[in-house]
This record gives C-alpha cells, structure tokens and sequence, in this order.
C-alpha cells in the first residue's frame, strides 16, 4: 500500500513537471470553462471577493442532461459548487447531508451500507440485493448502490441533488431522487494544487492535483491523489479476544483518479476517466442504548438479557453513557473495500444535434466482518473475510442524441448495464452461544439459571444433548445477474416564449436471476437434536411438544438450520414497466416560474439474499419433515413505484441577486421495499402503500460580493397508509410495532440548512473568509420496526472554517470544526443480536452513533 500511494505521489509530480513546458505554448488554447455556482470556485486558496457578487441565474445545472439555468428548470434541485463543498468539508456523500435540506445519510456495520434517503424515503443498504431509491451519479456513470458510491469524491465541480422521481434521464430505480456529482475536468491552462491536514483523534491527511495539456493543445490531463488516516472514534473493551484492536471507525484509505480530455475540434469532445479507491479501516462497532427490561428469576431481576452476558463474564456496556463511546467486542471487524473503474464519454456535434455515449466498467468489493452481538461474550459473529464480503461488477452503457428542431427541444436514448453481485455471508457461534441460550431458557422456564440446561435437558425427558459447537453456523453464496435495458426519450416543447411542456418517458426491461447454495458449518446439529426430540415429542406427548415449538424457532435459528444444508434454489424475475414523466412551465416574467409536474418512478423488485424461514406447511416452504421451520423457496420482492405530483415556483429577486424555489409535493409509493432486521436476519416486505407530502424550498442570497447565504427548508410527511389486515400482516412479518398511518423510520417531519460565507480583506494583499454551515432535523425514528426505544429526538449539526490567505489564492491556512456543537445522535439503532428477550419492545437495543466533534488544521497551496 505505501510503496503504490509514493508511486502515485512521484507520478503526479512527473505529470506537472511534463506539462509545465507546454502551458506556456497553449494560451491561446481553448479552455473548458467549469460550470459555476453561486459562488465564485476556487481551489487551493483564498480569493478576494470579486468586483461584482454575480446573480443567481448564472448557476447552471445539468438535470435534464442539458447545460440550464437552475431557474429555468422544473425540478427542485440544490445546486452546491465547489468553493461551498471545500468550505463546509464535504468529502462524501455524507457530509453532503449537512448541505442538502431533506437529504439524511447514514451508515451501519459498514460505510459500504450506506443509505441516502430524501424526503423520507430510501432503501436500506445492508441488503445488496436491494437497489437504492435515491440513486447516485458521478460524471454520467449510475452506481448501483449507495454503499457503491460511497468514497472521497476529489476535485468536485459541483453537486446537484435533484429530489422526486428522476429514473427517466438518470438511469434505474431513483425513486425518490438522484445526487449528480460532477468532478472537474482536466484543464489546458497548466495548475497544480495540494491540501494537507491535521486533526484530532490523530487526523492527518492530504490531496493533490495537476492538471494541465500533454504534448499537444488537442488533449489535456488530470491526476487527483488523496490519503487521509485518522484514530478511531470509539474505546473498545476486547475482553478474552481474539480481537486485539482497542479503538474502533478508524480512517485510512487512499483515492486516485486520473482524466484525459481530447478535443480534436469543436464538433468533438472524448473524456476519459479511471480511478481506485482502497480502504482498510477497522470499522464499525455499535453501542449499547437500552438494556433488556424483562425480569430474570435469579439473575438479578430486571435487565435479564444484560444479566445473561454479565454471567458468561462478559460486558456490553452501560445504556446511560453511549456517547461515552465505550464499545465491547471480542470478535474483531474491519472493511476492506476496494473500487475501481473506468469511463469513456464522447460528445459529437453531428447533425442537427449531438451525439453523447457513457461506457463504464466498475468493479467494487468489501470484504466486512463484525462481533454480532457487541458484547465481550463469545456468542455469534460473522467473520471479517471474503466469506463475508459483497462484489458488483458492473458494465454499463448510454447512449443519446440531443437537439432543437424548431420549438422542440428533444432527447432520445438508450441504456443498458450488466450487474453482476457476488455476495457470501458467514453467521457463526461462538464458544458461548449454547451456556447463553441455556441461561436464557433455564432462566425463563425453571426460574434459575443453569448454564447446561441444553445439554442436560429441557425440562422434558425426551429431549438431551443440544449444543452448538464453537465455529459452526452458515455459509451462504448468493450469484445474482441483473440485465437492464432501457428505451427514453425527454422532449420539451415550446408552446409560446412563455409556456413550455416537458414529456419524458421511459420503458425498462430488467432481467434478475439468482443461484443461491448454502450450507451449515457442523451441518446444524444442534437444531437437528432439537428436531429429533421435537419429532419424539410429538408422537407422544403434544402438549409437550407444544412447549418445544415454542422455543425451536430460537434453537434452529436461521443460520442453524439443518434445512440448509446443501442447500441450492435457484430463482428469476422479469419485470417490463413503463415510466416517466410530464412538466408544464409558465414564466409569469423575467424573475418568476410556475410549473406543475407528475411522474412516475420505477424500481425493480429482487430478492431477499438472507435466510428467511418459514414453519412447515406454510405455501412458498421447502418441503418440510419433523423440523418446525424451513427455508423460503421464493425469496423475491415486487417492483416499488411511485407517483409524485408538484406545483412549484421558481423567484429571482432583488435584481437578481436572490433566488427563492419552492414546491409543494405529494407522493405515493406504492409496494414500497421495506428491510427490516429482525435481530437475527434481514427481512425485506413489500409495504403496499406510503404516503409522503410536505414543501421544499431553497434560497439563495448574494447580499455583496463579500457575503453570500444558501439554505432551505422541507417539510416531508412521509407516512405508511395500511388497513388494519395489511397492518397484521406487516406486524407478523417483520415485528412492525408501529400504527397504520405511522411516519416511516428515518423521516424527520421538519429539515433545514443554513450556510453562510463571508470574505473580508485584510491590508492591501490579504483576505480572510468565515464560513459556517449548520442542518436542523426534527425527531425521527431511527429502527424500520418504529420501536420507540429507537427514536431520536430534533438536532442541529454545525460545521465552521475560516481561512486566510493572500487575495491571489496561491495559498491559505485555514482552521475548521466538523459537528462544531459536538451533537450527540444516533444514526441507526437496532435490535440486538439474541438479546431481545421475549420481543423486539422490550429487548436489548444497540446503535450506530454519529461522529463526534473534530477539528484540525488545513494547509492549501495552488501552482
């Protein structure tokens, strides 16, 4: 790793020297110009504010494919340029949350689970076979995932977050909306810039970037390489081992991205991009947030599953103190994640319009284990190897034509893209697992503990010798192929100088199959123990076995269940839908838009890639003998829709100088994915109807050319609407413990932010800039079963940065806080591991907690 980090370090220096030389050849060369924001871009140092503050209708988007003015599109879309990603620290997705009212990120036992939700609505990340709602776009190219998207972002252009509906132009699913990242393109005016920074928690890290043309004024370059480290956030207890790290969400991973840009004529435009990514953190541990408030017959009383953990000499942490970042585990975790991909895009003026084609291969894999019950007992885990690890290898391809024909303005085009996913996962027990359920059940049926109670007997004579031995448990590998074609076509026309209409459509053919082949380490012998006496039972006492049947979901769990071994279903699903899109746009005058607008958004159904178990009998099963529980032949969820509907305006006031966009929306997602963890699996539900309404609105204020101020504020509703037999069947299927009309995890009612920057000259040379940026999210639940132990109530995460430096931006120092108000919150909080004892209400919780306060230092020089 060190030996390809100097390498790459060594070759971007080599690049600059090389193209020194020719900067001075090619002044006269042509130089794409960046698209800007509302703020003037800048990299590597501090600016003086310009002459003029500029005005709002310069800030160009590309959210219908097209170069517009932001207020001349009718969509809401928050548009951030670059200076304004620098000044609030965005380096990820994540931290793009901090900017974006209505958009909330978050991230589990690994950032390659990553979720991004707008308006209340996204897809879970801990399932791969999942696709996302909101879908992410870098330079063209979709991601098949969030987690797939996750990553330092380097030389960022711009972002635009657009928000409803958006599959029809942006590829699949996208549901609820798309964040389109655009990176910078190679220039042909010679430049060099680097960063280096330093923090707490032992923060160091740096980026650096040349650009500039190669040889000839036809073709420029670009090399970006970043490195960043830092100490994990979190104290962990290891007890026994064998896990030996003692902090835990550490940072270390290393970025390159290298473009060409090839203009061999005006007509013609050829850019190409590769990059990797390689991270190898020690990463992500939960903490306890609720104790188990059942009592336990002598253990102490309440708290009986905490008890249990305490009597195998273990700990899992005190629930009054999270935000103590105290964590236990004894079984190591880690992520290895490694990204790489490659990306040709060609825009050819031929014809009345333009010629564009995106060809793209990635290849992404994330090798992540984690202690499954967060505990210093030796209970379940999954170990952090390739047997848990998860691999999209994706081919994708574009292709569209644009132009005007009169008062048309059209688009047509197709897709494809070939996604392949390899996912293994391994769930094994630990040398504990077999004494803690004998604790739990002697606990609970005799009214004592008895730590071989499995063993020696379940209170019936017929039934001895259940034991899980240390190491046994599952070994699944699922091989899943995803071939998507589409047809679109997005065309507006221009009825008068006033009114427009905008039509898109889309039909997708997508084509999924999955071989599934799983297998048990030990081959589930305690869960077969108990099926034999539960076959004994049954013949001769069924009352007695009544009582076994009770408890045998618990002994045959999942990934204990004899019913998989040598296990192999095989499943496909096709799905043929239409889509798309139509917008009606009036400008009333220079300064205001009104639109009206509905679509339709599609994302495919898939499969459930976990085991998911049924009791025998019940239609869908594999065939069953004396076991009670058996696996799910059909493991497949329905397509997701949604129709939204918005009436929006668009304002530029104040001699052009504020922008004022609001909408109000309403949506109906019909057949809405819904994964849920159970404590033991994922379980997806396809949830027949969810409601989400509310306003988002956006402004932009360019009070002088020293101060400026972007925010918004969206009022999303987002809502499940179920009769009460759809209800039933949500709550036996997934432990759903909330109403019929309740708000969807992850849904804050209320969302805003505020960023603000503010230049000041200092003397004749020099000029300092403050920037502070902060996001409001009202209350929400953070558990997908609406567990009320799971809710977090309304914060406020605050970023700062003030830099300084002289007005010709060659350098600058700047000082930074990242959560200045060092907020505490909880990203997700879950059901914990066999420590819910008996239901999800009342069990032990744990979370995933948001990052604490850094700060630190940035060095910025500009060649």
């Amino acid at each position: 790793m060190i030996d390809l980090r100097s390498a790459v370090s060594a070759a971007a220096v080599a690049t600059g020297i090389l193209a020194a030389p020719v900067s001075a050849q090619s002044a006269a060369a042509p130089t794409p110009q960046p698209v800007q924001g509302a703020v003037p871009a800048t990299v590597g140092g501090v600016r003086a504010p310009s002459d003029t503050a500029g005005t709002v209708d310069e800030i160009v988007v590309t959210a219908q494919k097209r170069s517009n003015s932001l207020q001349n599109v009718p969509i809401v879309v928050t548009a951030i340029n670059r200076q304004l990603l620098q000044d609030t620290g965005v380096k990820d997705i994540k931290d793009l949350a901090i900017l974006t009212p209505g958009l909330l990120v978050t991230s589990t036992s690994n950032e390659g689970s990553t979720t991004a939700r707008i308006r209340g609505v996204g897809t879970v990340g801990d399932n791969p076979g999942l696709e996302s709602s909101v879908g992410i776009v870098i330079d063209g190219v979709y991601r098949s995932r969030n987690g797939v998207g996750f990553g330092d972002l380097g030389d960022v252009d711009r972002i635009e977050v657009l928000k409803g509906p958006q599959g029809t132009l942006f590829g699949k699913s996208a549901t609820a909306g798309v964040i389109n990242i655009l990176t910078a393109p190679p220039e042909f005016t010679f430049g060099a810039s680097a960063d280096l920074t330093g923090g707490n928690y032992g923060a160091i890290g740096g980026a650096a970037q040349v650009t500039g043309p190669i040889v000839t004024d036809k073709l420029a370059a670009s090399l970006y390489f970043a490195d960043r480290q830092r100490d994990g956030y979190f104290n962990v207890n290891t007890g026994p081992g064998p896990r030996t790290a003692t902090e835990d969400t550490n940072r270390n991973f290393y970025t390159i991205r290298g473009q060409l840009l090839f203009t061999p004529s005006d007509d013609f435009k050829l850019r190409i991009i590769a990059d990797h990514s390689h991270r190898n953190e020690t990463c992500c541990i939960a903490v306890i947030t609720r104790a188990s408030q059942n009592a336990g017959p002598g253990l102490g009383g309440a708290n009986l599953a905490n008890n249990l953990v305490a009597a195998l000499g273990g700990n899992d942490g005190n629930p009054a103190t999270p935000y103590a970042r105290n964590a236990y585990a004894n079984r190591p975790d880690g992520q290895r994640i490694n990204d790489s991909g490659i990306s040709a895009q060609f825009d050819w003026n031929v014809g009345p319009g333009t010629l564009t084609s995106i060809s793209a291969y990635r290849d992404w894999k994330n090798t992540a284990g984690f202690d499954a019950d967060f505990s210093t007992a030796d209970i379940d885990y999954l170990p952090a190897d390739d047997s848990n690890s998860s691999q999209f290898r994706t081919f994708s391809q574009e292709v569209r034509y644009a132009g005007t024909a009169g008062k048309l303005d059209y688009l047509v085009g197709a897709f494809f893209a070939d996604e392949k996913l390899r996912q293994n996962t391994s769930v094994l027990v630990g040398s504990q697992f077999t004494p803690y359920l004998s604790l739990l059940f002697s606990s609970l049926v005799e009214g004592k503990p008895d730590a071989t109670f499995l063993q020696t007997g379940l209170t019936f004579p017929f039934v001895r010798g259940v034991n899980f031995a240390a190491g046994s448990g599952s070994v699944d590998r699922y091989r899943q192929r995803d071939d998507t074609y589409a047809l679109f076509s997005d065309d507006t026309l221009h009825i008068t100088d006033q009114l427009s209409l905008n039509v898109g459509v889309r039909y997708t053919l997508d084509d999924k199959k999955l071989n599934a082949v799983s297998n048990n380490i030990g081959n589930g012998a305690g869960c077969g123990a108990a099926n034999a006496a539960f076959g004994i039972l049954n013949g001769v006492n069924p009352a007695a076995a009544a009582q076994l049947a009770a408890v045998n979901g618990t002994l045959c769990l999942p990934f204990l269940s004899p019913g998989y071994n040598n296990f192999i279903n095989n499943q496909t699903r096709e799905e043929n839908v239409p889509s798309g899109t139509a917008k009606l746009a009036y400008r009333l005058n220079r300064e205001l838009l009104l639109y009206a607008s509905y679509a339709r958004g599609y994302k495919a159904g898939g499969f459930n890639l976990d085991r998911v178990e049924c009791t025998v009998g019940t239609a869908g099963c594999a065939p069953g003998s004396a076991a009670v529980v058996t696996p799910i032949l059909n493991t497949g969820f329905a397509k997701e829709t949604n129709d939204s509907y918005e009436i929006g305006e668009k304002a530029t006031l104040f001699d052009r100088k504020v922008l004022l966009n609001a909408t109000a929306f309403y949506q109906k997602y019909q057949g809405f994915q819904l994964n849920t963890f159970t404590g033991l699996v994922f379980v997806v539900t396809s949830v027949p109807q969810v409601i989400s309404k509310g306003v988002d609105a956006d402004f932009v204020w360019l009070a002088s050319k020293a101060f400026s101020v972007q925010g918004g504020v969206t009022y999303a509703d987002t809502r499940y609407d179920l009769n009460d037999g759809q209800l039933a069947t949500l709550q036996a299927q997934t432990g759903y413990l909330g109403g019929e009309h309740s708000r969807v995890s992850l849904a804050p009612l209320w969302s805003a932010s505020l960023s603000g920057t503010y230049s000041v000259e200092v003397g004749n040379n020099y000029v300092a800039r403050l920037n502070v940026g902060a996001k409001y999210s009202s209350g929400y639940n953070t558990g997908s079963d609406l567990d009320p132990g799971k809710y977090q109530s309304g914060y406020v995460v605050a970023n700062g940065r003030v830099a300084f430096g002289p007005k010709d931006g060659r350098f600058s120092a700047e000082i930074w806080a990242e959560n200045l108000l060092n907020t505490n919150y909880q990203q997700v909080a879950f059901n914990s591991g066999f420590q819910n004892v008996p239901t999800n209400a009342t069990g032990v919780l744990d979370a995933f907690l948001g990052a604490p306060r850094t700060f630190g230092g940035t060095l910025r020089v500009k060649y």
